[in-house]
């Protein structure tokens, strides 16, 4: 933390099991540097306490009802370190070793955590990966979205994948157009796109992605070029390289 060195390092922890969370003030008691701001119970709560007291640290837990932890960690947005905890080693530890955010497996002991506490302690102050990059390079390969977390305000949407029509780069972020309804999430295309599952959504131009099954037919637009006619009668266009992989998708 820059400018006053006795200021304290702000943590909020979040686990739906109230015995997690009593372990990890138990391992926090002896800091009197961090100071314990919230406690949430699930990821909804999490998101709130986390956009509105924007702490410096946060214990976040993977599984939880409602929100898992990698949808809380896309919504809360850049800022706190993030030391995740949970009871599976199958959620591509060395994802968060390679950006030096720490993970604690379930159960861990008192030197394990004050090692964890340590490395995410160094990164205060200095540059965190965007939240939606480093929970797309978490999940194990071939483990793709079945929902989609977005924030607007106070509100988080949950969208199913099934339900996605297409999605439009919109720079930094992505337009998600679902039954005739858009939602902007701050994630980029391609981490959008290494998420979603290949076999039903293709990147039909650099900055959009279909969904097969909405796709009625594609038409000839120009010299080389094609539009996808989408079933709520859009027209999105095709590049070549696009209509590449359609054709391939289409021909199977």
């Amino acid at each position: 933390m820059s400018g006053n060195a006795k200021a304290k390092i702000r943590a909020v922890i979040v686990d739906d099991e109230e015995l997690a969370r009593q372990v990890l003030r138990e391992f926090l008691s002896p800091h009197a540097e961090i100071e314990v701001i919230a406690e949430c119970a699930n990821g909804f709560e999490a998101v709130k306490v986390v956009t509105e007291q924007k702490p410096d640290l946060v214990f976040l837990d993977i599984q939880m009802p409602k929100l898992d932890g990698f949808e809380v960690l896309e919504l809360m947005g850049a800022g706190p370190a993030v030391i995740f905890v949970t009871a599976h080693d199958t959620y591509a530890i060395r994802a968060f070793e390679a950006h030096a955010v720490d993970y604690l497996l379930k159960p861990f002991n008192a030197a394990r955590f004050e090692a964890a506490l340590e490395r995410a302690s160094q990164r205060l102050g200095g540059k965190i990966p965007a939240a939606a990059e480093l929970a797309a390079s978490a999940r194990p390969p071939a483990q793709y979205f079945e929902r989609l977390a977005v924030k607007d305000g106070t509100r988080v949407y949950i969208i199913p994948v099934a339900k996605l029509d297409y999605a439009e780069a919109q720079d930094d972020y992505v337009e998600l157009n679902a039954e005739g309804k858009k939602y902007l999430k701050q994630q980029t295309i391609s981490s959008l796109e290494s998420g979603l599952d290949p076999a039903r959504f293709v990147r039909i131009h650099r900055s959009y992605i279909a969904n097969l099954e909405r796709i009625t037919k594609v038409e000839p637009y120009a010299k080389d070029s094609h539009v996808a006619v989408m079933t709520n009668g859009k027209h999105l266009p095709v590049s070549r390289a696009g209509y590449a992989r359609l054709r391939a998708l289409l021909d199977r």
